[in-house]
């Protein structure tokens, strides 16, 4: 095929999986279901007839992408948030993989009459959970989850792939290597977390060090820069006989709460990479599936796909999550939202690669439990949240036509505030106001329109004053204005 022909069919894919990004915000469609079916739209037994069966490059392309979304996951992540629930979230993320993994092994092993490895390797294969389907998902109806459910789902989500990943290679080592037990994960898996945790980190530390002290003449050079360093971060590990996925995932944890130049503009980036990672691994996996050929399976696709929501999920986060105080309406929900994602179809590929026998039954019986899982789950959760009453305005993020980057040479960042209705405040002008002498209003957003302020300008009911200032700063500005507050209702 000649190479325009080639960019046009890409050009055209992606073009359409944005556009359908739109039903996913209209109407709450995951959007992980929209880009498989386009790929599968695309493919040699849908509209586009490309023939595309070579699950080496799908693999190679799923993991590439992998590496590109669990780092812009890590470095978004609320460091403030997550450190709260580091905990339960690395329990959920290790222990509570291991005991889905087992419970479907077993069901596995019973209804589908898979050995034992075979169904440990199935069960292994369909562990892991994706929670950005379900923030997607919620962000279309516009509301949220009561804390701590959506940090912990984002930290689990995050950290639970390495050990999917870990034990899918395990079983298939088992099943491939001689006289190899089960026995032998353990030390493997010490090796294998602690190496990429480790690479992880000091990969992190060296990366803030470096970017302080590099001075690139030009910043689009910077988030190029860092693509190079996720990918050595990814390869270091890997050659270390470390995780590489945790690695790349700790790494962007770390960096997400460190300070370093051009760091917004870095995520940005980042963020506009994993989409498109996203795009082309979903719609590469869809060409890799053949519709006609998991027909035959939908029975037992159902059968498991319920298992995994009623019983392997809700079993594994009671148990791990029975220590900490949290209430049973929550554990339902975390439960409820554990979604199969892109890494399970990512992992059904590496049984083809290393020939084993069942590895056409485990790829379609996956492919057909993680549309199921997301059809059925996804466009249930808004549903679900609200009669556990769960559900919370999701908050709304205002886009300022200025933009503030803080940096180790300036203790001060661009915070938001509004003015309470029944505050002293309103009807007075600016530089009547008590204002901290390092408190700066730099901008007020007024019915939606945008306001340079100048001391005679009055302060109304419902302003949103973008502040700089410091923490210190900040908080007694915001007292200022409680404190008025307070003293009219006297």
């Amino acid at each position: 095929m000649p190479i325009e022909n080639i960019l046009l069919w890409i050009a055209i894919l992606i073009f359409v999986s944005v556009v359908s990004s739109k039903l996913s915000d209209k109407f709450g469609i995951p959007i992980l279901l929209l880009f498989l079916t386009i790929g599968m739209l695309a493919g040699s037994e849908g509209i586009g007839d490309i023939y595309f069966d070579d699950a080496q490059l799908a693999k190679s392309i799923g993991v590439v992408a992998l590496v590109f979304i669990i780092f812009s996951g890590g470095l978004d992540t609320n460091w403030k948030d997550a450190k709260s629930v580091i905990l339960p979230g690395s329990i959920l993320s290790t222990a509570g993989v291991l005991l889905t993994a087992i419970i479907t092994g077993v069901f596995a092993v019973y209804v589908l009459k898979f050995s034992f490895l075979e169904g440990m390797l199935l069960g292994s294969i369909v562990s892991s959970t994706d929670a950005p389907a379900v923030f997607s998902i919620l962000r279309s109806k516009q509301i949220s989850l009561k804390p701590p459910l959506k940090p912990l789902l984002e930290f689990e989500s995050g950290s639970n792939d390495p050990m999917a990943i870990f034990l899918t290679v395990g079983f298939i080592s088992i099943l491939t290597v001689k006289n190899m037990s089960i026995a032998a994960l353990i030390p493997r898996f010490m090796l294998d977390m602690s190496v990429g945790a480790l690479v992880g980190y000091f990969m992190a530390k060296f990366i803030v060090f470096f970017i302080n002290r590099l001075k690139l003449g030009h910043e689009g050079l910077y988030p190029v820069m860092m693509i190079s360093f996720v990918l050595l971060t990814y390869v270091i590990a890997f050659f270390l006989k470390g995780n590489g996925i945790l690695a790349v995932y700790i790494a962007g944890l770390m960096l997400g709460k460190a300070g370093f130049p051009n760091k917004k503009m870095i995520m940005r980036f980042h963020d506009g990479l994993a989409w498109l990672a996203q795009i082309v691994m979903f719609v590469t996996l869809g060409l890799l599936v053949f519709p006609s050929h998991f027909i035959p399976l939908i029975g037992v696709g159902f059968l498991l796909t319920f298992l995994l929501m009623v019983v392997a999920r809700p079993v594994s986060v009671l148990l791990c999550l029975l220590p900490f105080k949290i209430n049973i309406r929550k554990k339902v929900m975390v439960a409820w939202v554990g979604l199969r994602g892109s890494v399970p179809i990512i992992l059904a590929t590496f049984p083809f690669i290393a020939d084993i026998p069942q590895a056409d039954t485990i790829f379609n019986i996956v492919f057909f439990v993680v549309i199921t899982s997301v059809l059925i789950q996804g466009t249930s959760i808004p549903f679900l949240s609200k009669i556990l009453k769960l559900d919370v305005p999701l908050a709304r993020k205002m886009n300022y036509p200025i933009e503030f980057e803080k940096t180790a040479s300036i203790d001060a960042e661009l915070i938001d505030v509004i003015v309470p209705f029944d505050s002293e405040v309103v009807g007075k002008r600016i530089n009547e106001l008590n204002i901290p002498k390092k408190c700066l209003i730099v901008l007020i957003c007024r019915k939606g329109k945008y306001h340079i302020p100048t001391g005679h300008m009055v302060i109304e009911s419902g302003d949103v004053l973008l502040v700089l200032a410091n923490a210190v700063d900040f908080t007694a500005f915001q007292q200022m204005l409680m404190r008025l507050k307070k003293d009219e209702s006297r």
